[in-house]
């Protein structure tokens, strides 16, 4: 199997030798306004319904085969939750993995978010068993951090500026606390420090555990203060986290994936997997780096076309 690196510097071939561009159907799930406030108050958003049910079945079932093949081994662990495996860069590990990397539903949130100079930076793929015990309502978080490492300590501002976003897709059920739900301190993202629960307190101030249904995405700033929990619950936990960064940003994970399927990739989705025309190009892009500008400035031109003859 010959496989591709992240980054490209070629010039991509014309479009006519590409599979068709993202559907201008994925308009209908731009970023509303009442998101994008809710967004940018609490620091991460809730979006219900977001993986079909027969994708979410064919998904679960993928991650299911990667498991039982011993594929996922050597995973990350964390010491407070045994039961975990994270997978890091998994995009290369099913063709279903490396399509939702643009996929319609939540893409067009995340450029309503970031804009168009964007890329897929970093993936992680999470399987949380059943932890040893039982669940203990008044127990501490795990492991309260940003994201980004040691970014954070590099940076000099307070707050720290966004950069990147990551979206979650929850293929299986955390609705109930003890399930492996990842707990947030909604508005943290504004703070560069997250102050010790006080006397008598077992979560910092404000926390709380995010509990969606199979089938939900969350999209989370990076800077949200944030923690993962065991998974107590008989339901195996299964999480797809894609990493979305300015296409400045290096990548977090060394992530590859074979030629062939980003050779039959439209346009969008070789940007998100790092294409550019030189290394120039990421910070100050032209049109051929940055497909999905192009795309956008066709589509809003359509539509106040559309408006006009309404």
């Amino acid at each position: 199997m010959t496989v591709a690196p992240l980054y490209f510097y070629t010039e991509l071939p014309h479009p006519d030798g590409l599979r068709p561009d993202m559907d201008p159907s994925c308009l209908q799930y731009a970023l509303t306004d009442d998101e994008r406030e809710a967004f940018d108050r609490d620091g991460f958003l809730v979006v219900e319904n977001a993986v079909p049910q027969d994708l979410r079945e064919s998904l679960i079932e993928t991650i299911d085969d990667l498991y039982e093949s011993g594929v996922l081994e050597g995973g990350r662990t964390d010491k407070t939750i045994t039961q975990r495996i994270n997978k890091l860069g998994f995009v290369h590990l099913d063709r279903s993995f490396f399509d939702m990397v643009a996929y319609e539903r939540l893409l067009p949130k995340v450029w309503g978010i970031l804009g168009w100079n964007i890329y897929l930076y970093h993936t992680h793929l999470a399987v949380t068993g059943r932890e040893p015990g039982t669940y203990e309502p008044g127990a501490r978080a795990w492991g309260w951090h940003q994201d980004s490492g040691q970014m954070n300590r590099d940076m000099e501002t307070n707050p720290r500026p966004r950069i990147s976003l990551k979206v979650g897709y929850f293929l299986t059920d955390v609705s109930n606390e003890g399930m492996g739900n990842f707990w947030v301190v909604p508005g943290s993202q504004l703070s560069n420090t997250l102050p010790e629960p006080g006397e008598g307190e077992v979560q910092p101030e404000g926390a709380i555990p995010v509990k969606v249904k199979a089938g939900t995405a969350v999209i989370f700033d990076r800077r949200i203060w944030h923690a993962a929990t065991p998974n107590f619950s008989d339901v195996t936990r299964r999480v797809l986290f894609y990493g979305y960064g300015y296409r400045w940003i290096r990548t977090r994970d060394d992530m590859e994936f074979p030629q062939d399927w980003y050779d039959d990739s439209h346009a969008i989705l070789r940007q998100m997997m790092g294409h550019s025309t030189n290394e120039f190009g990421r910070s100050s892009p032209s049109d051929a780096d940055v497909p999905l500008k192009v795309w956008l400035e066709e589509h809003e031109q359509i539509q106040r076309e559309k408006s006009l003859v309404g």
